[in-house]
């Protein structure tokens, strides 16, 4: 009987997903993850590259990975990383997000001078920080600075994290939900090595690409007409600069279609026609929480 209660437990062992995200225990990204896939090996990684290299490598089997926010905007970095990686975005999860203010224990809300966390975190607090003229520190990540008031010891300095970063670091919440907006809401994607295309089954459906348009006028505009004549809704449409050129913008998009239709086909011949280069990323049941209507 215990040898197989013993194979069973390796053999659970050996069945568990690698979730990889980035940040440390207790970040949100560790929260989304630990949602999308409860119970599995759940693997931190300082910077997204790592994570996105993690999976690449074959050391890791997911990556959950934030790019935007309802409130402070995309994520730097993320974007531009997409195409250079390899891996293909499988699914997307929208996570609301409630900051807390902690300190150390026994540390007053009114002598709190400086508050850390990541640049995304602080801008999304940035109502409340102002109004109680706390200073702002960037920081890696929002677990991340829970780390350093544990080391500092310091009863004025604070960190914006989440109620499970203040559990698992031992803080006080000092003051719950201090974000900006009340529906405070972070996007993640998931990404994985192999391209999961799911069946057309006529529900709604989320395409992710990047492209760069060939640097003649009037190309954008030419390269996108084939979605207008289809009917196809363009939902994100975003421009950077890559490799320190300014010759030609290289655009992220998402469109609601699915590759088994016509006009998505239609569509995407008339933007290759137009375009110097196009990485599909790939296609991904949309989640419920776009029909999430807000007050």
């Amino acid at each position: 009987l215990w040898r197989m209660l013993a194979l069973a437990e390796i053999f659970g062992e050996l069945l568990m997903l690698k979730i990889v995200y980035q940040g440390v225990a207790g970040a949100y990204s560790h929260i989304a993850a630990q949602n999308i896939y409860p119970g599995q090996d759940y693997l931190p990684c300082e910077t997204f590259e790592q994570a996105m290299d993690m999976v690449q490598k074959n050391l890791a089997d997911v990556a959950v990975i934030p790019v935007e926010n309802s409130n402070a905007g995309r994520v730097a970095d993320v974007h531009f990383l997409l195409p250079r990686t390899g891996l293909f975005i499988n699914g997307e999860y929208f996570l609301r997000v409630e900051h807390q203010l902690l300190g150390l224990k026994g540390a007053k809300p009114e002598e709190i001078v400086s508050a850390s966390s990541h640049p995304q975190a602080l801008a999304q607090c940035s109502e409340f920080l102002k109004k109680h003229k706390i200073s702002a520190i960037a920081r890696i990540d929002t677990a991340k600075s829970c780390q350093d008031i544990i080391n500092f010891q310091d009863p004025s300095k604070a960190a914006i994290a989440s109620r499970l970063a203040a559990e698992i670091y031992g803080l006080e919440i000092l003051k719950s939900n201090i974000e900006n907006d009340g529906n405070n809401t972070t996007r993640f994607l998931v990404m994985s090595r192999e391209s999961q295309i799911p069946e057309d089954d006529g529900g709604r459906f989320i395409t992710s690409c990047v492209f760069r348009v060939k640097s003649i006028p009037a190309a954008l505009y030419k390269a996108l007409g084939g979605f207008a004549t289809n009917g196809i809704n363009l939902t994100k449409l975003e421009s950077y600069q890559v490799d320190g050129r300014f010759v030609s913008a290289r655009f992220y998009m998402e469109i609601e279609s699915h590759p088994a239709r016509s006009a998505f086909q239609n569509a995407f011949d008339e933007l290759r026609f137009f375009a110097d280069e196009l990485h599909m990323l790939g296609t991904y049941a949309a989640s419920p929480f776009r029909e999430k209507k807000y007050d």
